[in-house]
């Protein structure tokens, strides 16, 4: 279990780092206009994202 979490992280770790690496100003400026948005915007992405990406996990893990 803790294998799979961990394997679960790094690749956190390397979807996070794409943009980043291949566009560092355009994602400069995408990460400097979070900053204009209020707290319940954040948390309202944070839920989206959170959400979509369950779906994902439940969608695969019924392919698999």
């Amino acid at each position: 279990m803790w294998q799979e979490i961990l394997t679960a992280l790094c690749l956190v770790l390397v979807l996070e780092g794409i943009l980043p690496f291949l566009m560092p100003e355009r994602w400069q400026r995408m990460m400097s206009g979070i900053g204009d948005l209020n707290a319940r915007q954040v948390r309202l992405a944070g839920l989206a994202s959170m959400l979509f990406g369950t779906l994902c996990l439940y969608l695969v893990r019924q392919v698999a």
